[in-house]
């Protein structure tokens, strides 16, 4: 077995040692056992499972939330000759078809999938048919609740794994504090000897923390950027700052571009590709890039803003220096910039009106019942991913299961005419087959297609006609689309534990918990910026490793070693919060006598002046309303509570 794992190494990736960790997770995997390889960003994670899969027999089947990510594996296994493909949206009907002929051949050997293609019962039923291998979750802190980027569609994953009886799995992350990482063994059943765990100390990441005002920081920026002139990443929090910060830099000099979830995707695409290429120095960006750059020389990472949380500051700081040369990662801190992160976190808070709403809505159904997540979450003001939340907390409660997701319609269209696709069938099939034609609507191009209506008419399974479409689909007779996602569940039986009045009440409690803890984490990177021992030490603590002594490169060490009094912490800049002005009163006067069915509630109000979205106001296009955001600046917890004065 080593002697198969080395030889891999050296002749399919073209390295002659493994990096630490690296064969202890591959071991365990070979062996039938699930690991959960906890390394810090670039230190070889991909490779964990990428090198097993071709050793194991079937197709690996490889979780990851990033279609960009997805495209740059799959492109470099492919140069390496490695049979590797990916599904995702961005893919047409032909190249997808492609992809399920090499999955049903078997010379595929590394699929990669987002988590929410495992909710399509379709797609389900393709793999029950296949030797699957294994399974590797990238990004395995989602699934954790206490993780700082919870995805309910993740705490499926441990489900569909058992439901399919795959094992081995391999989760892999690169933040994950002690609490994180019990929640990930504990999910796919990983003992501790699995755990394999590598330093997240890279001595050649410098932090630096530069107390900095609102009104100093581009001028500062600047400075610095001038001043070093290597390839760079600057993170901001809001779009607009993206733009405005990468405008005064251009204006001065500073060869940079804006790159934010805001953009065009050719205008996106364009600023990645100039900023790897080397054309352009350096990326003001949202948290919307870089994962999966690939970029090794990068020399600098500065935080304009500050980061939500310490594991999103230890993700993109991470970014830099993976050639192992020395880059600073330089944070300039402001208090200031607590209020539009706290913003975000109360706005994601619905309201209780809305979770009753919610919680009724889902448990006065009959036993089995489905909808529409884009239906629910306009009609209850409540963001999808706040949806998926409460389902999975009624999942794990036992209240109700899920029974997979469909698509109400498909339209498909033949591409060859009906005689001949019926031509190569036995009399039964063929006749089944025009039975099933004949069920949809024809339109002068495609034909729509209900399932479950065409199963009642057809008097057949929902399954067999689903079998029959897939079959065709990949057969190259038919150009096949889905349409109208629905998730289905079934109730428990217990009628006690379907109390909605209680159960909205926990749901409640639960999101004021997740409230305070998101604000708890921001006051952490404060803490973390004001600390005047050694930041690296202080880091390393927060995801439960110790380090025998100070790194001696930091801020704190620097300023220790010139002899610099350390016994107060580091003092960061906050300007008072704006008060809320007559004009301002005057101007919320105006909205409530408007009368808009988009911010009935106080909440649903005070989120409108700080300048938050939710699915009412999208809707109603409330974005384009000269009052959106007029009090961004202030503080939530003060506008709601004028709100409710009023």
């Amino acid at each position: 077995m080593p002697h198969d794992l080395h030889t891999t190494l050296k002749t399919q990736f073209g390295h002659k040692a493994f990096r630490p960790g690296q064969e202890r997770v591959m071991q365990a995997l070979l062996e039938g056992r699930s690991a959960l390889a906890l390394f810090p960003t670039s230190a070889g994670k991909s490779l964990c499972y990428q090198l097993p899969a071709l050793l194991m027999e079937g197709v690996t089947l490889v979780i990851s939330p990033l279609i960009a990510l997805m495209k740059d594996q799959v492109q470099a296994l492919r140069a390496r000759g490695i049979s590797a493909a990916r599904l995702d949206s961005s893919l047409t009907q032909e190249q997808a078809g492609q992809v399920f002929e090499e999955l049903r051949n078997g010379t595929l050997k590394l699929l990669y999938i987002a988590p929410e293609r495992l909710m399509n019962e379709n797609f389900i039923e393709r793999l029950k048919r296949l030797k699957i291998a294994m399974m590797a979750v990238d990004e395995a802190h989602c699934i954790s609740e206490w993780g700082h980027n919870f995805r309910p569609e993740y705490l499926r994953l441990a489900h569909v794994a058992k439901d399919l009886g795959i094992r081995p799995v391999l989760a892999l992350t690169a933040t994950a504090t002690p609490d994180v990482a019990r929640d990930i063994r504990a999910a796919f059943g990983i003992t501790d000897a699995d755990h394999v765990q590598t330093s997240f100390h890279r001595p050649n990441l410098h932090y630096r923390i530069t107390p900095c005002p609102v009104a100093k920081k581009k001028e500062y920026l600047t400075k610095v950027l001038l001043k070093r002139k290597v390839p760079s990443i600057v993170y901001v929090t809001l779009q607009n700052t993206a733009e405005g910060v990468a405008t005064h830099l251009q204006k001065n000099g500073v060869n940079a571009l804006a790159y934010h979830a805001g953009l065009a995707d050719e205008h996106r695409h364009a600023a990645q590709d100039s900023f790897m290429d080397g054309s352009v120095d350096v990326i003001v960006a949202t948290i919307a890039f870089g994962m999966g750059i690939d970029k090794s020389d990068i020399r600098a990472v500065y935080h304009y803003n500050l980061p939500k949380t310490l594991e999103n500051y230890m993700q993109e700081t991470g970014r830099a220096g993976r050639d192992g040369k020395v880059s600073v990662c330089e944070l300039l801190a402001c208090g200031d910039d607590c209020t539009v992160l706290e913003n975000f976190t109360f706005g994601d808070t619905p309201t209780p009106q809305a979770l009753r709403q919610l919680v009724d809505h889902l448990l006065r159904q009959g036993q089995e019942f489905d909808f529409s997540l884009y239906e629910l979450s306009q009609a209850t003001d409540i963001r999808p991913l706040v949806i998926e939340t409460v389902l999975t907390n009624l999942e794990l409660r036992g209240v109700m299961r899920p029974l997979g997701s469909f698509y109400s319609s498909y339209q498909f269209r033949l591409l060859q005419p009906e005689a001949r696709v019926l031509s190569g069938h036995k009399p039964d099939r063929q006749a089944f087959l025009r039975r099933l034609f004949a069920a949809g609507n024809k339109g002068t191009k495609w034909t729509t297609l209900n399932p479950d209506e065409a199963a009642t008419a057809m008097e057949e399974d929902r399954e067999r006609i689903l079998k029959a479409l897939t079959w065709l689909q990949e057969a190259g007779e038919i150009e096949l689309k889905p349409s109208g996602s629905r998730q289905r569940y079934r109730l428990c039986d217990e009628h006690e534990k379907r109390n909605p009045e209680q159960i909205s009440e926990e749901m409640q409690k639960l999101f004021s918990k997740r409230e305070k803890r998101d604000v708890e984490r921001l006051n952490q990177v404060l803490e973390m910026a004001s600390h005047r021992g050694c930041l690296t030490r202080w880091l390393l603590s927060y995801f439960g490793e110790e380090m025998a002594e100070d790194c001696g490169t930091c801020t704190s060490c620097l300023e220790r070693a010139k002899g610099a009094v350390m016994d107060e912490p580091r003092e960061i800049p906050r300007a008072r919060a704006p008060e809320i002005t007559d004009e301002d009163i005057t101007a919320i006067r105006t909205l409530m006598n408007e009368r808009h069915a988009a911010l009935r509630t106080p909440r649903q109000l005070t989120r409108f002046l700080c300048g938050l979205t939710s699915p009412a106001t999208s809707r109603a296009r409330m974005t384009k309303h000269d009052l959106f955001g007029q009090l961004e600046r202030v503080p939530f917890a003060n506008v709601l509570e004028q709100v409710e004065t009023m």
